[in-house]
């Protein structure tokens, strides 16, 4: 009998299933991988870690466009 093994996802995979995930167009046979083999965790380390990047991105660039603007 033969026997799949199931392969975790990279780091990289799962940066792109986060990322594909946050915009909406996650394709079919990513979320099969996603949902098959992946761990919830990772996903879910990676999207908090996103959020957070996200947030201070824009928090900056409002401080900049604030300062800029003499407030």
């Amino acid at each position: 009998m033969y026997y799949q093994v199931a392969k975790q996802p990279t780091l990289w995979q799962v940066i792109q299933s986060v990322l594909a995930a946050m915009l909406g167009v996650q394709s079919h046979k990513a979320r099969e991988r996603d949902f098959t083999h992946g761990k919830p965790s990772q996903y879910l380390i990676v999207a908090i870690i996103f959020v957070i990047c996200f947030v201070l991105i824009i928090f900056g660039v409002v401080r900049l466009v604030l300062h800029f603007a003499g407030v």
